[in-house]
């Protein structure tokens, strides 16, 4: 059965791309329409969509030998790799939910995950073995591992080879709707527990099309992405676009900035995107004669520097900037046949009504910071809202609209500038600071490759501004010159009070800098201060 549809909207919207109603349907249309092309890519293999088919259909069919159906929550706790593609899309053949968990989560962090999904399978790494395997012993509901990388240790597990390679000929595809969920994505779990949100069928394979069509992707692109499979860049915007494109899908294992080139080199990718200050660290790496050797033609992500350009000219290829949430997918993009404008996340695009809105839910006019709010003007095109968790699916989901937390601005012609999570603003005497914004100023200074900007308590009530930051090696920066750069290009009351350079930072697999454990920190011996111009006692 091929019952293919087009994404349509009450504004008139269409998707340049017809789609299938499932993952799994849209898969089998491809292995029936370019068999013999290279679907996945990584620097250790390539598999044509032919065979990503096939050994979903084994996995599809060794789920369904232990009963599972349609709507069952299935987890998984892998690295980027062939066996998480093939794992995801046998999932969503049986009309089951994919419950990819952070590889970085421990202890009751991911103990909390793994109740929260409540599967009974368990498709794990034995890298990983050490996190999950103490879970498993509380969590009796877990009652099978699919052991990836490693062989059995435990009744219960089964390696992945005997289990794929066991199964008999897959079942007839069940019914799946085009609103049945298709994943748990789980929300940041850095200053609380994990929210997963429910992923549907339509948003997968809409919000694809929506991203070939807001970047100008082509069946000739090679789209790489660095990042965890179990985040939306890699996953729906990577992978799934190239499913649509009939293209390829090159990921890699992580992102790292002493490989990223070789890596775009040897997998021939033409897109990639970028995250956090991953494309600082790129461009303050030091000139190389290859740098534009390679064939990469578009970068896409968020933020974007005000040297855009002269990366740009650098490693030849463009630059644009986009916003989106797990919840939501990217429903705004920098339009490509346009100049470009500095400081704008884009306009809004596809079938979705945005506001910007006070906190009392007041829409503000042109100009004003206020909180995105999002709707669908066509099905399942959001988020179905949180997993077991009515009272979050409540408060992120009303008056119709969802609440994203998220502060913009936006032009009189309709582009958004993005100002700063709700959450992430430091009140300092009776003013509101975003720390991105004082980020984004302290990331421009030449010797700065990263920067966290977070509140610390104040003698004085409220709280201080503080700053955490990572220079090149070997800097001979100091926090007053750094402090005097501020003060030339902001406002006396952003210029962080408290400075202190680091050498790292600690990290979630999606390169967003753990600022819990820096206000957990405050200001330490190390730090110094502003007003008492000098290093704390």
């Amino acid at each position: 059965m091929d019952r293919r549809q087009s994404v349509t909207t009450g504004a008139g919207w269409r998707a340049p791309i017809e789609v299938a109603t499932s993952l799994g349907e849209e898969l089998r249309r491809a292995a029936r329409e370019t068999p013999d092309l290279i679907f996945l890519r990584m620097v250790d293999g390539a598999w044509s969509y032919a065979e990503i088919d096939a050994r979903s259909d084994a996995f599809a069919a060794a789920l369904a030998g232990l009963g599972v159906t349609r709507g069952e929550v299935v987890s998984l706790m892998l690295p980027n790799s062939p066996e998480f593609v093939v794992a995801w899309m046998g999932i969503a053949k049986c009309g089951a939910v994919a419950a990819p968990l952070n590889t970085a989560f421990l202890g009751s962090t991911l103990g909390d995950a793994v109740e929260l999904a409540g599967a009974r399978i368990l498709v794990a790494h034995a890298g990983f073995r050490q996190a999950w395997e103490p879970v498993r012993r509380e969590t009796p509901r877990i009652a099978r591992v699919v052991l990836v990388g490693g062989a059995p240790a435990h009744a219960g597990e089964t390696s992945w080879e005997a289990f794929v390679s066991g199964a008999a000929q897959p079942p007839p595809p069940p019914d799946i709707a085009f609103d049945d969920p298709c994943l748990l994505l789980y929300t940041s779990g850095t200053t609380g527990r994990s929210k997963a949100a429910i992923i549907p069928h339509r948003f997968v394979l809409g919000q694809a099309a929506l991203t070939i069509e807001g970047l100008g992707l082509r069946r000739d692109d090679v789209l790489y992405c660095p990042y965890p499979l179990f985040h939306l860049d890699a996953a729906v915007m990577t992978l799934v676009p190239a499913l649509l494109l009939r293209a390829v899908a090159a990921i890699g294992a992580r992102f790292s900035l002493s490989r990223f080139w070789d890596e775009i080199r040897a997998l021939d990718a033409t897109v990639f995107d970028f995250m956090g200050a991953t494309l600082t660290m790129l461009w303050k790496a030091p000139p190389t004669p290859r740098d534009r050797d390679h064939r990469a033609r578009l970068g896409w992500g968020v933020p974007l520097p005000d040297w855009a350009p002269d990366f740009e000219a650098r490693f030849g290829c463009r630059l644009v900037e986009l916003y989106g949430s797990t919840e939501t997918g990217t429903f705004i993009f920098t339009p490509l046949d346009a100049p470009r404008r500095p400081g704008t996340c884009g306009i809004l695009h596809g079938p979705f009504a945005a506001r910007l809105a006070d906190p009392d839910g007041r829409e503000v006019g042109a100009g004003e910071v206020g909180e995105l709010q999002v709707r669908a003007l066509a099905p399942a095109m959001l988020a179905a809202g949180y997993y077991r968790d009515p009272q979050a699916t409540t408060a992120a989901f009303r008056d119709g609209w969802f609440h994203t937390g998220d502060l913009l601005r936006r032009d009189a012609d309709g582009y958004f500038r993005f100002v700063g999570r709700a959450k992430d603003v430091v009140r300092r005497r009776g003013e509101n600071i975003a720390a991105a914004e004082v980020e984004a100023v302290v990331e421009t200074h030449p010797e700065v490759v990263a920067c966290a900007v977070y509140g610390v308590p104040s003698e004085l009530t409220e709280d201080e501004v503080m700053a955490s930051v990572l220079t090149r090696p070997g800097s001979a920066l100091d926090a007053a010159a750094l402090a005097a750069w501020c003060a030339q290009r902001m406002p006396r009351f952003m210029v962080p009070r408290y400075l202190r350079f680091v050498d790292g930072f600690a990290r979630t697999p999606t390169d967003k800098i753990e600022k819990f454990r820096l206000r957990a920190e405050g200001v330490t011996a190390d730090t110094w201060d502003r007003e008492a111009e000098g290093h704390r006692k």
